[in-house]
């Protein structure tokens, strides 16, 4: 499934803020003019509040993001509780990109228009457009028990539900969308995957056997099936779709960086340098090609290439854990311990309770001569790991492969 996120939200939420405000006596797109009698009366003429409205949402609709912005914040300065203005303020924020000033303003609109699915729909889309899964759940949570049937929200609650790692619930959420998307090898992918990880054996069956007929050897049908063996730690099955995929459509979005991971798993360590470099070559603004770049600089016991390809991935995206600890790992190598320490801490911000966080801790410390502060926090380590033993005793762990593809918005 792809969506033209923003785009289509926009529209689907703007004919619900039509319907709420003309509920609520406010302006909607549509309406004109109003009091025109008294107005008439007056030689000075009040801007009209519905029909700034009206012309910031046609100028949001052509993409004249400052004009629209404008107009709604004059409609604001005269109706200051006016709901519709602050939700479609949200979307231009969103389309910017601007994703705090967007969350801030669809806040206040959720507040003056709590019955709206399609602001808490904005909500979830610009947490879930920030990898911020696990904050976008509740707003689409809402969305789907008011709306069961719509196919959005349900598909991007999936997602979440997926990325998260939630297995039963991403499969049992996508379950219900078989009539609408079984035709699609996103779709199927990410109900084989999640069905598979909660046991759910025929689920898993029907969506992968789905997936070949579907497939018809398209470069996309071999990527998902590629991302499917890799997922199951089928390396070889994994590289040999990818390959196809590649040899069909070597612009294939995402392509390369499949075949880097799978070469990465093989500790084919070159190979895998050398797909991400092409892969963050078409797609620069990637944080995780140059995360997984580090992994493998690092591997190859190339610090300086690993430092600066770690330190560009958080430039792109401050919140990816891993390149923290790559780089923590780096400095600690180099005996550069108090930078170890500081991005052992920025990584400890995003998850306090993993059990490698206060290992590397303990040892940074330890290696500043500060034993009685890293004993502390190997014995964390130790604590934590045993907690988890008997969790990872029952349930064997395979890590989820990233999946960058899943995120296109097309």
């Amino acid at each position: 499934m792809r969506f033209g996120f923003e785009v289509l939200i926009f529209v689907l939420f703007a004919s619900a803020i039509a319907g709420a405000a003309a509920q609520s006596g406010a302006p909607v797109s549509a309406a004109g003019p109003r009091n025109t009698a008294s107005r008439a009366s007056s030689t000075a003429v009040a801007p009209d509040p519905a029909a700034l409205f009206q012309q910031g949402q046609e100028e949001l609709n052509q993409g004249k993001l400052d004009e629209a912005e404008r107009d709604f914040r004059k409609v604001l300065a005269i109706k200051p509780r006016e709901g519709g203005a602050y939700a479609n303020l949200g979307v231009v924020y969103m389309r910017r990109k601007q994703w705090s000033k967007a969350l801030t303003e669809l806040r206040r609109a959720e507040q003056l228009l709590p019955h709206v699915a399609g602001i808490r729909l904005n909500i979830g889309l610009a947490y879930f457009r920030q990898n911020e899964f696990l904050k976008a759940i509740p707003p689409f949570e809402s969305v789907v028990k008011e709306l069961p049937e719509a196919l959005q929200p349900r598909y991007l609650l999936g997602l979440c539900y997926f990325f998260a790692e939630r297995w039963k619930e991403a499969a049992s959420t996508l379950e219900p969308l078989w009539p609408q998307e079984s035709g699609q090898p996103n779709y199927l992918y990410v109900l084989t995957i999640a069905a598979h990880r909660a046991g759910e054996k025929e689920l898993d069956d029907k969506a992968l056997a789905q997936l070949v007929t579907v497939g018809a050897d398209s470069p996309e049908f071999h990527l998902f099936l590629g991302k499917a063996h890799l997922n199951l730690e089928q390396y070889d099955m994994a590289l040999s779709d990818f390959q196809a995929a590649a040899k069909a459509d070597p612009t294939l979005p995402f392509i390369h960086f499949n075949l880097g991971l799978a070469y990465l798993k093989k500790q084919d360590y070159e190979n895998a340098r050398d797909e991400f470099l092409k892969d963050a070559s078409n797609e620069p603004d990637v944080a995780l090609n140059y995360e997984e770049l580090g992994d493998v600089y690092a591997l190859m016991q190339q610090d300086a290439d690993a430092e600066k390809s770690y330190r560009e991935a958080l430039r792109l995206d401050s919140r990816l854990m891993n390149s923290d600890m790559g780089l923590a790992k780096v400095y600690l190598r180099e005996a550069k311990f108090q930078q170890s320490l500081a991005a052992i801490d920025a990584a400890a911000k995003l998850d306090p309770a993993r059990t490698d966080v206060h290992y590397l801790r303990g040892q940074a410390l330890l290696r500043l001569g500060r034993k009685e502060e890293g004993k502390k926090e190997l014995d964390t380590a130790v604590r934590l790991d045993n907690e988890r033993r008997a969790q990872r005793e029952k349930q064997v762990e395979m890590g989820t492969v990233p999946s960058p593809e899943l995120l296109l918005d097309k």
